[in-house]
């Protein structure tokens, strides 16, 4: 089945969850409402990988990314101040990103560097 039949055979289910999600607007629970309202505000949202090439129709990227924080939190046993928070989740950002556009950690970590340190005054 290719993409295109994929869609068309897609349109019934997304009519009926767009419908579904539109009648329940006002419900009388508060969980059902707040479910309702999302659907509906981010329905354009729901089929994409559909319509567009290269969208993934899984969150298995970025799943996998968050995987690395999660084992590493649990061996480390976490953080003890808030500026080691910001610093791991710096860390992991830049190594997933490297990760994701093949430069190493080091060989980026060191051209950022080289910038930062050229616009620093010289001491002597």
């Amino acid at each position: 089945m290719d993409r295109r039949q994929l869609l068309e055979k897609s349109i019934p289910l997304q009519k009926k969850l767009f419908a579904l999600a539109e009648a329940h607007l006002d419900d009388a629970d508060r969980e059902v409402r707040n479910m309702a309202t999302a659907l509906f505000t981010h329905f354009h949202r729901l089929f994409s990988f559909l319509e567009h090439e290269g969208v993934e129709p899984t969150n298995n990227v970025a799943e996998r990314i968050l995987r690395i924080a999660v084992q590493w939190r649990k061996i480390s046993f976490g953080n003890r101040s808030r500026n080691g928070e910001i610093a791991t989740a710096r860390l992991l950002t830049v190594t997933q990103t490297c990760k994701m556009q093949q430069p190493t950690f080091w060989a980026t970590s060191r051209t950022r560097y080289a910038a930062i340190a050229t616009k620093l005054p010289r001491l002597l």
